[in-house]
């Protein structure tokens, strides 16, 4: 991967570079001053890229995929634009000190941006190339095979594009083996770890919960300081701990620091606008397709064109939901005697949510409606309304949200979105109580960069049809803010 992604820094620049030449011209303008015509330029900006590759080791651009399963290109993002800023425009005033070239401003501007647009586009293709090969599969050892540790490897099962081959557990109290996990191996006890990891040629290690003692467990990770492998610990309180916790000491002792539970005034005021913005744009610009697709709802099958429902919004208040209408218009009254086909009434399903696969009652156009989520288009309405926002909770049918009590209203507090953590990882997928926990972290942990990247997650859905091919394409990188477990009140 390392290899990999420098080779992709490179090109990218190095396309730039020429694109930019194009634009304004080879050479550095024509001034008089300067004394490098367009070859020696070349040869200048070949010779300064390794300082780039310099420079991206100090923003950590290429060993954050060895020690984050879920690392993708979108959290490379802002160390790329640091990189290309402060590099490119440093590069420029050396060589106004040391007049070895003077190019134009307006030909610096073109390479600035066309580098970060490139050097993204480059990063992402070499991810995905590479991992799709099989040097890029790490193999891991999972230490504790506990309800946790067996959550870790459910979880690690689901998503193969994380690039994990799961070698077995390390335990000396097993417990028994959930069904979606039955196959993997126990290796042995924690004393044999060392030995395993050369006999495996393992490259990574997960220390979830185990029997073990605390000092026990400390001696078994102090025992790898002579392997080279990647440590991943699931921290106690996990339940809390989002993505936007940070790690800080007082006298050496590491804190996990939590971020305020609740949005600030500001916070809120700034999810509204963009909310307010996105959604009022896309509505003009999208009415020649609202158009058309109520055309084609309409010649397909008879009723209306929208689909109205009564969901629980923000602070307890209701509100009418509107979808493009995917099933005939008798489809609720046909709820009933459907019941029995509902997946999650199957045995370790959870009946409190509704999903039929292949249901009979989908139309022609409501497929493909559903299978790129344009059914949900109109919802755009409920965002300008001020009832939904474009990122939150899933909004949830009057006999779901009876469901939930306790700590997880708290995912009331925001309102419910068009996308979220739910729709990226899974959708209907999702048991009711992960998705749950899900909508509370989210609620939790809120940050505008976390709704960008959902959104930038929802687009490819959009654009290939569903979670499941932009698997293939795109790791989730959202997938170690999920929640093992119920959270506890405790923390919140």
């Amino acid at each position: 991967m390392r290899r990999a992604l420098v080779v992709a820094d490179l090109a990218a620049l190095l396309i730039a570079f020429f694109l930019a030449e194009l634009a304004v011209g080879f050479g550095t303008g024509g001034r008089e001053a300067d004394r490098l015509g367009a070859p020696g330029e070349i040869l200048l900006f070949v010779a300064t890229l390794p300082a780039w590759v310099v420079a991206a080791r100090l923003y950590h651009l290429y060993d954050r995929d060895e020690k984050r399963t879920d690392h993708t290109t979108l959290d490379d993002l802002v160390g790329v634009f640091h990189l290309v800023t402060v590099v490119a425009w440093l590069l420029v005033g050396v060589a106004a000190i040391t007049r070895l070239a003077q190019p134009p401003f307006v030909k610096v501007a073109w390479f600035w941006g066309l580098a970060i647009v490139f050097v993204t586009l480059a990063r992402a293709s070499a991810r995905a190339f590479s991992r799709r090969h099989p040097a890029f599969a790490q193999n891991t050892v999972i230490v504790g095979a506990g309800d946790v540790g067996q959550l870790v490897a459910r979880k690690l099962l689901q998503h193969p594009e994380y690039g994990i081959n799961l070698v077995g557990f390390v335990d000396s109290e097993p417990k028994e083996r959930r069904s979606d996990i039955a196959d993997l191996t126990l290796l042995g006890s924690p004393t044999d770890l060392p030995e395993l990891i050369e006999s495996y040629d393992v490259e990574r290690v997960i220390v979830a919960f185990s029997r073990e003692s605390h000092e026990r467990t400390l001696d078994v990770i102090r025992s790898l300081k002579d392997h080279w492998v990647q440590i991943d610990i699931v921290p106690r309180l996990f339940e809390i701990v989002g993505p936007s916790a940070e790690i800080h000491t007082a006298e050496g002792l590491p804190l996990v620091g939590l971020p305020p539970l609740r949005l600030s005034r500001t916070s809120r005021a700034v999810k509204r606008t963009m909310d307010f913005a996105f959604a009022l744009t896309a509505l003009v610009v999208l009415v020649p397709f609202l158009a058309f697709v109520a055309l084609l709802i309409k010649l397909d099958t008879p009723g209306p064109v929208f689909f109205r429902q009564v969901r629980m919004g923000s602070d307890n208040r209701t509100f009418w939901i509107l979808k493009f209408r995917t099933m005939v218009a008798d489809a609720e009254e046909r709820k009933a005697e459907l019941r029995h086909l509902n997946k999650h009434a199957r045995p370790g399903g959870d009946a409190r949510m509704f999903k039929i696969e292949e249901d009979p009652r989908v139309t022609r156009v409501g497929r493909v409606l559903r299978r790129h989520l344009l059914d949900e288009v109109p919802q755009l309405v409920n965002v300008l309304r001020g009832e939904m926002s474009l990122v939150g909770p899933r909004p949830l049918i009057l006999d779901e949200d009876r469901e939930v009590d306790g700590w997880a209203r708290t995912r009331l507090d925001l309102k419910p979105g068009m996308t979220g953590l739910w729709q990226v990882l899974g959708r209907s997928d999702i048991p009711f109580e992960e998705m749950v926990k899900l909508d509370y972290l989210y609620v939790t942990t809120w940050s505008l960069w976390g709704d960008l990247r959902l959104i930038f997650h929802t687009v490819p859905m959009l654009l290939l049809g569903g979670r499941d091919e932009v698997s293939r394409l795109l790791p989730p990188a959202l997938d170690a803010a999920m929640p093992l477990e119920t959270p506890t009140p405790t923390g919140s």
